[in-house]
């Protein structure tokens, strides 16, 4: 019966994550052309960008915490109807610095939903089924940015504002349905147990996140951000090394981007909790490493659509197998009482590497030359391979002499 009970919450977190993201992805076509109707630049346009992931840096650790203090639930509520209002501001505004507000309004609550609902997910499954959970997240994700474009391209064509007034709509609608189906899980005495930890730690937020990096989950974290650094490195860029070396328009980015996605989500939705179970989340780390930078080299010789396409793709499922497996991974190492304080960390370390990314991406492609940001991307995975294999290999260890510590303490009691 409780089996049944978390297949059916995670469907609804599935249908929260896709919406969010199908919200999150209508807007990606148009919002360019929507901010330049009011006068945007292209660098107001960079900054309208990452405006969003700097806001989530800053406020997921927070999200989080807040979640294990006062529950999951109200959190995720809370979350989805600021996404909606943030949507609602971005139709009915007329000036830049409106959109501008929105945008950070919409950063801030909406980074309330994912760290919560990693936390959520890793509250009601097992060590064995966490990686798939994540994994299932990851493919909602990936499928509502497959979908998210297609629907504000065609709504577009009603008005420029109509496709943000959908978004509101369908996070109003899920929004409805988690507080009619969904369940908190946390019960009273973990959340007044999280209050009492939160009341007697007097130290502030940076210094608790300082404090987890100095700890032995701190690669973990530093891994998040690095693997989503490396990753946006390239992302930004990419359009125009497409069409500055093989001569493509927005049609061919479009195709990429969904063979892409689709590659996404079936790795992430059939495969990566499977092999997590089978191999553990350091080996798909590994693997997703290795398949981003066989991507990201084999990026400089791809020579015409299907090349490309299906370099993409091998890309695709290398993204797809490294993040649901970090969420995972920290999830295993952090106790149950710190879950949503723990997500928020992760979810605020990819968010700074989103930020930092593109701009140095940008740089390499202005200063060096078009190449440089995929050999760049290629180098920085291959270091970040061998530092992962370090850590990991020490992290074994560790527990093991933790565990043969305990056993021998065990054994001086008994005797």
């Amino acid at each position: 019966m409780e089996e049944q009970s978390n297949r059916r919450q995670l469907i609804i977190l599935f249908s929260m994550m896709f919406i969010v993201m199908v919200g999150f992805g209508i807007i990606m076509p148009i919002l360019p052309f929507y901010a330049e109707n009011m006068g945007a630049t292209a660098t107001h346009l960079g900054l309208l960008f990452a405006l969003y992931s700097i806001v989530q840096f800053l406020l997921a650790p927070y999200w989080g915490q807040l979640s294990d203090r006062i529950g999951r639930r109200p959190v995720i509520l809370i979350g989805l109807l600021g996404f909606a209002v943030s949507f609602i501001l971005f139709g009915l505004s007329n000036q830049l610095w409106e959109l501008f507000v929105a945008r950070a309004l919409g950063g801030a609550l909406s980074s309330a939903v994912l760290p919560t609902t990693m936390a959520y997910i890793a509250d009601i499954t097992t060590e064995k089924q966490r990686g798939g959970g994540m994994g299932m997240m990851g493919a909602s994700m990936g499928m509502g940015m497959i979908f998210g474009p297609a629907i504000g391209g065609y709504a577009s064509n009603i008005s420029m504002s109509m496709p943000f007034f959908i978004a509101a709509g369908f996070a109003m609608a899920i929004a409805v349905a988690g507080f009619f189906f969904l369940q908190e899980t946390l019960t009273a005495e973990d959340r007044e147990r999280a209050k009492r930890e939160h009341a007697t730690t007097q130290t502030s937020q940076w210094a608790e996140a300082w404090q987890a990096l100095m700890s032995p989950i701190g690669f973990i974290l530093l891994l998040g951000f690095l693997v989503s650094f490396a990753a946006a490195n390239v992302e930004g860029t990419f359009a125009l090394f497409a069409e500055r070396s093989l001569g493509f328009g927005a049609s061919e980015m479009g195709t990429i981007f969904v063979f892409m996605g689709i590659m996404m989500v079936i790795t992430q939705g059939l495969l990566v909790g499977p092999f997590i179970n089978r191999w553990g989340e350091e080996r798909m780390i590994e693997v997703g490493m290795i398949a981003s930078t066989i991507g990201y080299a084999a990026l400089l010789i791809a020579w015409d659509l299907p090349s490309l396409t299906a370099i993409m793709s091998v890309m695709g499922v290398g993204q797809a197998a490294l993040r649901p497996s970090i969420a995972s991974l920290l999830s295993k190492r952090s106790s149950p009482e710190e879950q949503g304080r723990m997500m928020g960390y992760v979810q605020s370390a990819q968010s700074l590497g989103r930020v930092a990314g593109p701009i140095v991406g940008g740089l390499f492609f202005d200063l060096i030359g078009y190449q440089s940001p995929y050999i760049f991307g290629s180098i920085s995975f291959v270091v970040i391979f061998f530092f992962a294999l370090r850590f990991f290999a020490r992290d074994s260890q560790r527990r093991i002499n933790d565990q043969l510590a305990i056993g021998n303490c065990q054994l001086s009691v008994d005797r």
